[in-house]
């Protein structure tokens, strides 16, 4: 299976166009690393993240975030990563490739 990575493709996701040029891209998912992100994402209060996440659930298209355990952004995204670790299109992983065999499978 090809590379999912965003940045391997060139895409990024700080906007809702951000997503419809994912969802238009012809990949079958995507992998997203903090950089890839908003620099704001994982501020949880400015809705940024939820705006995002929702349009990518709305259109059914499967999202890996690689996230590391000690990522410092608070106990909010700590809950938010908890809440989708069985979530059917977005998951968050501490590592690359088990994103990978997530949205190879």
């Amino acid at each position: 299976m090809p590379s999912l990575a965003a940045k391997d493709h060139g895409l990024s996701l700080h906007t809702e166009d951000d997503v419809m040029g994912l969802i238009g891209s012809g990949l079958p998912g995507c992998i997203f690393t903090v950089e890839d992100l908003h620099p704001r994402f994982f501020d949880l209060r400015n809705g940024i993240a939820g705006a995002l996440l929702q349009k990518l659930v709305n259109y059914h298209f499967p999202v890996a975030i690689i996230l590391p355990e000690d990522h410092g952004f608070g106990p909010r995204v700590t809950e938010l990563v908890r809440d989708h670790r069985r979530h059917p299109v977005i998951r968050f992983f501490t590592d690359a490739q088990a994103g990978q065999d997530w949205l190879d499978k």
